[in-house]
């Protein structure tokens, strides 16, 4: 099977990414339904990594956390690795 990364994948699960982060945000000062953290993880982990990052820096939320940092570090080496072994092939 080969792999190969879609650009078009890593656009859309970013904004998704960012787009979560905004929605937990104003959920958490509203007092709505939120996102699970797990569920925020898993969206760095899946490669919507700059999205989360971006979303934590804008939104200011989890930023106190620092286990996001750690998962958003280790899932943004990782996909880049992903993606420049594709480019580099």
């Amino acid at each position: 099977m080969n792999f190969r990364p879609s650009f078009t994948y890593y656009i859309i699960i970013n904004i998704v990414a960012f787009l979560a982060y905004g929605y937990d945000k104003l959920a958490a000062k509203t007092d709505q339904w939120r996102l699970s953290e797990k569920n925020l993880l898993l969206l760095a982990l899946i490669g919507g990594f700059a999205g989360c990052m971006a979303g934590r820096a804008v939104f200011h939320h989890k930023t106190l956390k620092r286990e996001f940092a750690i998962v958003n570090i280790i899932s943004a080496l990782i996909h880049i690795w992903i993606i420049g072994s594709y480019i580099i092939n």
